[in-house]
């Protein structure tokens, strides 16, 4: 990393990190707002799993790179709705800086199945900007452009691996990291759109209103004890979709050594389930074959004991 102040770079130089993907090892879905927001409870955590991100401020025009192999078959879609290049646009809007801009994305993290991949892209350019800023944001600045980006865009841009949010994502209370757990993910060859999943929610709840769960924070300080309460309340209506969610949740959950703290759950609104488990076993009954025909391909990766931060260079 470069050894001078922010002030003193020249442009042209490049910031790079690893945007971590999440999983939400618990989501409740709240009151609707009348502007149609969701009100969320949640606890975040961060994976090892992660796509590149490099950002340059070259003075060469603004451009986004991805590559990698988690695209999707038609790409990312129009680059104005790409959350990073929106991360960019938000913060040289807020910061007056830069005007140019060259990011390059490398996607490992499997898209549209609730890892974030998209969030923590724009996490990662709000962070590296704010590493190369002449002036820098203050980190509640910094966040509050987060939040305008969506939900899971302020934990993604957050320093901390684990955490509660509630809200629309921006009220975050920073939790110490569990010891580092093994994860198997199970990704579908489609994706849930999480407009579709949040009008499946309404139509189920009608009008009946939902109180945010009376949480122990001191109990969430282990696997074991937080396997009692791993939940997605989006699982039921998700899985009612798509049979093939719950077939795989079922059979998973069947044989989990619990004893270990194991959690089988939906990741935010899927379609990818997560496995999280300290026994082997759990992971290889999970690969052994009986998957085969609803799973398109198995991810294996760890809970992050920490959050990669920003390299700079000249």
């Amino acid at each position: 990393m470069s050894g001078r102040s922010t002030r003193d770079r020249p442009r042209g130089i490049t910031a790079r990190t690893i945007a971590q993907a999440k999983l939400n090892l618990f989501l409740h879905i709240l009151a609707r707002e009348a502007s149609g927001y969701h009100q969320l409870e949640t606890l975040f955590c961060r994976l090892d799993l992660g796509d590149e991100v490099t950002v340059r401020t070259d003075g060469r025009g603004r451009s986004l790179d991805s590559s990698g192999d988690a695209l999707p078959a038609d790409g990312l879609g129009p680059v104005e709705r790409n959350l990073a290049w929106r991360a960019a646009v938000a913060f040289s809007d807020a910061a007056g800086w830069p005007n140019d801009w060259a990011i390059e994305v490398t996607k490992r993290i499997p898209v549209g199945g609730g890892l974030g991949g998209g969030s923590a892209d724009a996490g990662a350019v709000l962070r590296c900007l704010n590493a190369l800023a002449p002036s820098p944001l203050s980190a509640n600045r910094l966040l509050g452009l987060a939040g305008q980006l969506g939900a899971d865009v302020p934990f993604l841009t957050f320093d901390k691996p684990l955490a509660l949010a509630w809200g629309r994502g921006e009220r975050m209370l920073a939790l110490p990291a569990l010891p580092s757990c093994d994860v198997t993910l199970i990704c579908f060859p489609f994706g849930v759109a999480t407009p579709a999943a949040f009008g499946w929610i309404d139509a189920d709840r009608g009008s009946a209103a939902v109180a945010p769960a009376s949480l122990d924070v001191a109990g969430l300080d282990t696997w074991q004890r937080l396997a009692t309460l791993a939940h997605n309340d989006f699982e039921a209506v998700v899985a009612r979709h798509h049979p093939e969610i719950a077939r795989v949740l079922e059979e998973l959950r069947r044989d989990l050594s619990t004893n270990h703290g194991a959690i089988a759950l939906l990741t935010g609104s899927g379609s990818t389930v997560a496995l999280l488990s300290a026994a082997s076993g759990d992971h290889e009954r999970a690969r052994d074959g009986r998957l085969d025909g609803v799973a398109s391909r198995l991810v294996a990766t760890r809970t992050a004991t920490a959050v990669v931060g920003v390299e700079v260079s000249d």
